[in-house]
């Protein structure tokens, strides 16, 4: 399976001078995890609810503080023609839980983690039925 296949057709987006209060709110109206930061219809940024939580734990006012000041810059992105068993080894091996699927310019969408590992688990549990039912 692919990424594309993952994605749901759009990510919940902020611009980077919302604060840190606006992209709580978006987290937990959207229910994600991260969202992608945009200035000029371009991804300058992804701010995760870790992100928010670092913010946090170091003294940060929600209403005073920025999101540029707080998000991953120019964070790596992925095309959706990407299989999903290549994606989760790179975020084992680098730690993210989030990842920005890109194509000719534009954001498709933010994969996590949990819909990769999803994924793998559904092709795995599909291709057991299959071998069951052909016995």
């Amino acid at each position: 399976m692919k990424l594309g296949a993952l994605v749901g057709g759009s990510a919940t987006v902020v611009g980077p001078e919302a604060t840190l209060g606006d992209a709580a709110e978006a987290l937990v109206n959207d229910d994600v995890g991260s969202l992608a930061v945009v200035s000029d219809r371009d991804l300058v940024g992804i701010i995760t609810e870790r992100d928010l939580v670092r913010a946090l734990a170091s003294g940060a006012e929600p209403e005073d503080e920025y999101v540029a000041d707080w998000m991953a810059d120019a964070p790596d992105t992925f095309s959706p023609d990407v299989d999903v068993e290549e994606a989760a080894a790179w975020l084992l091996e680098v730690g993210y839980r989030h990842m920005p699927i890109m194509e000719d310019g534009e954001l498709l969408g933010i994969v996590s983690i949990r819909d990769i590992m999803w994924a793998i688990v559904g092709d795995r549990n599909d291709a057991s039925a299959d071998s069951v039912s052909e016995d």
